[in-house]
């Protein structure tokens, strides 16, 4: 399989991840999150948070600050945008009926 270059396969494919969706769960939750409290949230180790933040990074859910020793991680409001549009964009239209519809009246027979 090659490997995948748009943008919207590897943002989905990002998000498509039991651990990589709770950290985006939390991170939509808080205005932004310090890389060491997503291992409570996961179960996982750190070594393995940290693979899936880099996997976030590159599909452009999440961005990083360091302050000190620390990353505080937060969500990208492109990354959002961008998902709502490419998941609104499947299935027929919802449109609203302008005229109601009724079931026809059966008359009784006497």
């Amino acid at each position: 399989m090659k490997r995948q270059t748009d943008p919207d396969v590897l943002l989905l494919q990002a998000a498509a991840d039991p651990t990589r969706l709770a950290i985006l769960r939390q991170l939509s939750d808080c205005a932004e999150v310090c890389a060491c409290d997503f291992t409570a949230c996961c179960g996982v180790s750190q070594p393995t948070v940290s693979h899936h933040l880099k996997v976030l990074r590159d599909a452009g859910w999440i961005e990083g600050e360091r302050r000190g020793t620390w990353i505080f991680y937060s969500l990208r409001p492109e990354a959002v945008e961008r998902f709502r549009e490419v998941a609104g964009g499947f299935g027929p239209a919802i449109t609203t009926p302008t005229t109601s519809r009724r079931l026809p009246v059966i008359e009784a027979r006497a």
